[in-house]
């Protein structure tokens, strides 16, 4: 077991993989709100 054991959470440190025991961050995207705004004007 080591860095090059990819089973272990230094070897995928060290590869740069993610895992079950290396749980990787997920970027949270911000979906914008539509306005009022944006909508065209109904006549």
């Amino acid at each position: 077991m080591g860095k090059g054991d990819i089973k272990t959470k230094r070897g995928k440190i060290t590869k740069g993989t993610f895992g079950k025991l290396r749980k990787h961050k997920l970027k949270e995207v911000e979906k914008p709100e539509k306005s009022d705004e944006s909508k065209t004007p109904e006549k």
